[in-house]
């Protein structure tokens, strides 16, 4: 069985939020007390033809869009900085969740990191029903989440993402809008905030585990490509303060039949090194605090991508932080080692206090942010650029609200 990746969908709590969400959304009138209606009976429908069995190659940019799977998402981190000098790091998912005969049920976080103010801040939606996925046009896919409660197709404060391929052969390019108000973000950065980005690859995608299809065992299967090294270059809006931004990105994607990978949690890394190295790692644990699973993909500056299986490296916390709203308990610092790399990563947050509270969307608590970054490689010191995703780390029954 391949090692599988550490699945960043906040599954479990999704299945939560698409009963919670139509269940909401049905009618008060009890099913039971209403005599039953008599209806004509339909044709019968032709029978769908079978889907190929997994895994199938992934093919982009026809694999960019959605697809009819249990769960999906689309992730973008990265890092920017203005023309004042500041810096700053951001988070902007969409998630996708799949369940039989109900409405396709959608989330969203954006985060921003005022690496240079030491503030953070984030926000969230959720969306029903198939109109978040709109036709590209061109191959490649176009998302839009509204957050609006009749989902009007003329809110023209939706959050967009979308990307396809470019005239050059080879070249992909990404387009992100999005904006939350005031009334919609948390943290320290209380005003609203922005992001109107373009983005280029530098290198071509990485499927990782050599074809992109990791292998879950019981809990089922998924496909996953990374774009690790995107240029960006755009907007920034925080509060009045309008800033022309440029910098790097990371997108993910990741689909597949499965709800949830480790009853634990999960680390991920994601690295970008100044001599063009680029590394992933997914450290997956179980309730008892165990890692079954941890794999990790290098990128070396040539372009050649390494599967990296756990022997392969080690990740060491160096220091924690404990969140004082909910409680939790998070690794703050961390010593990666790849002894076949002679390379040594040190990360440290940019800010200690990166932990969104998405129990509004997604149900659960969890942290993700940008980091500084120490490496050395054979001796000679490197820097660099890290987001860290922690889950899991919230106490347990931490009820919305506390």
């Amino acid at each position: 069985m391949s090692a599988p990746s550490a699945p960043r969908l906040l599954a479990l709590a999704l299945a939560a939020l698409l009963t919670a969400l139509l269940v909401a959304g049905c009618s008060g009138t009890p099913i039971l007390a209403n005599p039953p209606v008599v209806r004509p009976t339909p044709p019968e429908a032709s029978p769908a033809p079978p889907r190929p069995a997994d895994p199938v190659p992934i093919e982009l940019p026809r694999d960019d869009g959605p697809h009819d799977r249990l769960t999906e998402w689309w992730y973008f981190t990265g890092h920017l900085r203005d023309d004042g000098g500041g810096s700053w790091g951001f988070e902007y998912v969409v998630f996708r969740a799949e369940r039989g005969a109900f409405a396709v049920t959608w989330a969203s976080h954006l985060a921003l990191t005022d690496e240079t103010g030491g503030r953070f801040g984030y926000a969230q939606r959720t969306e029903i029903g198939p109109r978040v996925a709109r036709d590209p046009g061109d191959s490649g896919f176009s998302l839009a989440i509204r957050g609006a409660p009749d989902g009007a197709d003329t809110d023209e404060s939706a959050w967009r993402m979308g990307g396809s391929n470019t005239a050059a052969p080879g070249s992909r390019a990404a387009r992100v809008g999005a904006a939350a108000r005031p009334d919609e973000v948390a943290g320290t950065i209380t005003e609203g905030f922005g992001l109107d980005l373009l983005f280029r690859t530098i290198r071509p995608a990485v499927l990782h585990d050599g074809d992109g299809w990791i292998d879950f065992g019981p809990a089922g299967g998924s496909y996953y490509y990374s774009q690790t090294r995107m240029h960006a270059v755009g907007g920034l809006v925080v509060g009045e303060t309008k800033l022309a931004v440029e910098g790097t990105a990371w997108f993910d994607h990741q689909w597949g039949d499965f709800i949830s990978v480790g009853g634990g949690g999960w680390d991920w890394f994601a690295v970008n090194l100044d001599d063009g190295t680029d590394l992933t790692l997914s450290l997956v644990r179980d309730a008892d605090g165990s890692y079954p699973l941890v794999y990790g993909t290098l990128v070396e500056a040539d372009g050649a991508v390494r599967h990296l299986e756990r022997e392969a490296f080690s990740v060491g916390v160096t220091d924690r932080w404990t969140s004082p709203r909910t409680g939790a308990d998070y690794p703050a610092g961390w010593r990666i080692t790849i002894p076949s790399e002679t390379l040594e990563i040190d990360l440290r947050p940019t800010v200690a206090d990166q932990e969104l509270d998405t129990r509004a969307s997604t149900g659960v608590v969890y942290w993700e942010g940008s980091q500084v970054v120490r490496a050395r490689r054979d001796g000679t010191a490197l820097g660099g650029e890290a987001y860290v995703e922690l889950t899991g780390y919230a106490p347990a029954g931490l009820a919305a609200g506390d």
